[in-house]
């Protein structure tokens, strides 16, 4: 049986995507995105779990197939608009799903190669639903089983599998999985899905399982030996870039200093002239990129390889959430603020976790970047100006349940602010393959 019900136009993909109410429809399921990280065994991101989170509280909130339909017109609109690429190459969304859910035709506004969906071994054997699980799986789309201790025996069913919870990383339940690979059919990829701290990750990645990395975990111990916080060399010759530009140095010595480390320029002139970041003109020099763009653009940049300096010390995807928090703060920020506070607000943003990213305590750091005193007011203390933009971007990453208050507290609507998370989100995935390229 083919459900052809699903194979729509691209403008009835778009509306499908928004529900049968259109924007009004919208408007009535105000919430914000939240998401979990999905972690390779090198703490990569490989992947993301979204969810939708009311505006009201939970006994004023719409009910679950209201609220996944929201959540599909906004990954839409920002990730997967109709007739334009996919907005995070090779990186996969995983969605918890019913039976009501796989049902809705504004699935296929999602592109099916990066799309997982995450369902109970109950729906996945409901005979009703089957004809509709292999319409899916024919697709492209992918199915991952939860909360099942076995594969089902059913072989039609286990073909329609391609990811399986292994909860907290069972190395029993791993193995079972990984003996039950059939030579005709591609593996199945475990996934630990229960993380209590990061001694769990580390011992999922020891048996080469994706995991994902639950906000509540905090972020796990910079690699730092201890009483060791000095910045390392290339982080010290960016402090000192920093400086300069505060300071107003003629531009030919600050050329004079990064000229120093051949490397750095090199991954400097990458960023200005990569997609995410770049003015439109290739850039050739740094004067050249002063000359267009003045002092402020460069103290950005230089702040961003700043986050991405010390890889021995901070994972990558800690450095992915930094320049995502940036632009996240910076986006949010613009809707609010006068021209000429987005640099600002991006340095505040990345320099909340820059403590984290060098292995250096956060004081220590801002003594020797003197940034303006409403930043530092920001950074420490989520205060000032721009600390409001900064404690609403850190409320959405980590799903504590204060977005929509501290989103009107800054006169915000949810639609604004998944619009700014959601971007930045793409935007990060750009900017970190360029600095990996």
């Amino acid at each position: 049986m083919r459900f052809d019900f699903f194979r729509r136009s691209g403008a009835e993909k778009a509306a499908g995507a928004m529900g049968s109410d259109g924007p009004a429809f919208a408007r009535n399921a105000d919430g914000y995105v939240a998401y979990t990280l999905l972690l390779d065994p090198q703490k990569r991101v490989v992947g993301y779990k979204l969810a939708w989170r009311p505006a009201v509280p939970e006994a004023q909130a719409p009910d679950a197939i209201t609220r996944f339909k929201a959540l599909l017109a906004c990954v839409t609109e920002h990730l997967s608009p109709p007739h334009s690429p996919w907005k995070l190459g090779r990186s996969e969304l995983f969605f918890d799903v019913d039976a009501e859910a796989l049902a809705l035709g504004a699935l296929q506004s999602l592109p099916p190669e990066y799309t997982v969906f995450c369902l109970g071994l109950d729906d996945l054997a409901n005979e009703e639903l089957r004809p509709v699980l292999l319409f899916l799986r024919e697709q492209g789309f992918s199915f991952m089983l939860c909360r099942a201790q076995a594969l089902p025996e059913d072989p039609e069913l286990r073909g329609l599998i391609t990811h399986f919870d292994v909860g907290a990383g069972d190395p029993a339940l791993v193995a079972a999985i990984r003996g039950c690979e059939q030579p005709c059919h591609m593996p199945i990829h475990p996934i630990a899905t229960r993380m209590n701290a990061w001694a769990d990750f580390d011992a999922c990645a020891a048996q080469r399982i994706d995991v994902f990395a639950e906000a509540r975990c905090g972020f796990p111990t910079p690699a730092v030996q201890a009483g060791n916080h000095a910045l390392q060399p290339e982080s010290m010759l960016i402090v000192r870039l920093l400086q300069m530009l505060q300071r107003n140095e003629d531009l030919r010595e600050v050329e004079a200093t990064l000229k120093r480390d051949a490397a750095l320029t090199y991954r400097l002139l990458r960023h200005m002239n990569s997609p995410a970041v770049g003015a439109g003109v290739e850039i050739h020099s740094l004067h050249h990129a002063v000359t267009m763009l003045g002092y402020s653009p460069l103290f950005r940049w230089l702040s961003m390889l700043l986050a991405t300096s010390n890889a021995a010390v901070s994972p990558p995807f800690m450095m992915k959430k930094a320049i995502m928090r940036g632009r996240f703060v910076e986006l949010m920020g613009e809707i609010m603020l006068p021209p000429g506070e987005a640099d600002n607000l991006f340095v505040v943003g990345m320099f909340s976790l820059i403590d984290q990213l060098l292995g250096v305590p956060m004081r220590e750091v801002l003594a020797k970047v003197q940034l303006p005193a409403s930043v530092q007011q920001a950074i420490l203390a989520r205060e000032g100006v721009y600390g409001p933009f900064l404690a609403l971007a850190e409320a959405c990453e980590l799903d504590t349940g204060d977005a929509a208050r501290l989103a009107e507290s800054l006169l915000l609507g949810a639609e604004q602010v998944n619009a700014a998370h959601l971007c930045a989100v793409a935007w990060s995935h750009d900017v970190t393959l360029t600095e990996a390229a």
